[in-house]
């Protein structure tokens, strides 16, 4: 089996493509450089050529605030690019495994959110992804998206690599108390991708739709980054004497942000 994984450059993409060579299946993952998925002959040049039988498009648009001034971008890569994905699948018989953010939730049920909750995004990137995800499901019956959140690992930029920083460098944190959800771990994420995959590949009964994949837990980012400070005095200099909590109002963003967004991961 061959598998197409797409933002192969990306913080779950690279994760994904290291967990791909662990497995009993060919991976192979493009960068955006390598394959634009908001280009669509490029999409049908490109996996034509490679010839796939299943597609994890990772790739996305993800400046929350950038987004609100960049929104042309955000709806290329978030909307048009997955739907030009499902559109070739669905013409060449393949399966696409898409994911997708907790952003699509607005954040006030105050309690986690199951796979069949309304839509009701915040802002740009939220509502590009749910149209994505919208666009998929249209074209697609054999699709998995899976939703997940606060997502975090060793490639690309992240909140705890943000907070580490930090943390070697000031006495003191503010980080926002009042914004609750379930940090995710990339490498984790990508496991499960592939444990799908492998039961996809073996022909095992799938339950085509969406599904949400968290880390278990809920916090804020407050709470998280005052674990991860408490952990990395175990492994390096940590200046931070303390972190102090503040509110959404304290810290305002050019995007709104759920206040909520925990996802409940009871189905998968």
């Amino acid at each position: 089996m061959k598998v197409l994984i797409t933002g192969a450059n990306g913080q779950l993409g690279r994760e994904l493509v290291r967990q791909g060579q662990r497995v009993d299946f060919e991976v192979r993952g493009l960068s955006r450089q390598q394959l634009d998925i908001t280009n669509k002959n490029q999409i049908q040049q490109i996996l034509a050529h490679i010839s796939p039988s299943l597609v994890i498009n990772a790739a996305a648009y993800t400046q929350v605030d950038r987004a609100e001034n960049e929104s042309d971008l955000a709806y290329a890569a978030n909307k048009d690019g997955p739907a030009y994905l499902a559109r070739y699948c669905a013409d060449n018989h393949l399966t696409l495994i898409h994911i997708s953010t907790d952003y699509v939730f607005d954040g006030t049920k105050g309690r986690p959110y199951d796979e069949d909750d309304s839509m009701a995004p915040l802002g740009i990137y939220g509502q590009s992804k749910a149209r994505g995800e919208t666009a998929v499901r249209a074209v697609l019956p054999s699709h998995i998206i899976v939703r997940t959140a606060w997502l975090y690992g060793v490639y690309g930029n992240n909140f705890v690599k943000t907070v580490l920083k930090l943390a070697s460098e000031k006495t003191a944190l503010r980080v926002v108390a009042d914004q609750f959800g379930s940090p995710t771990s990339a490498e984790d994420l990508a496991k499960a991708l592939l444990v799908i995959t492998k039961k996809i590949h073996t022909n095992e009964k799938i339950d085509w739709g969406t599904y949400h994949y968290c880390g278990q837990g809920i916090v804020s980012w407050h709470e998280f980054a005052e674990t991860i400070i408490e952990l990395a005095r175990c492994y390096m200099e940590v200046k931070t004497k303390r972190v102090e909590p503040i509110t959404t109002a304290d810290f305002p963003t050019k995007a709104r942000r759920p206040a909520f967004s925990a996802l409940d991961c009871n189905l998968i």
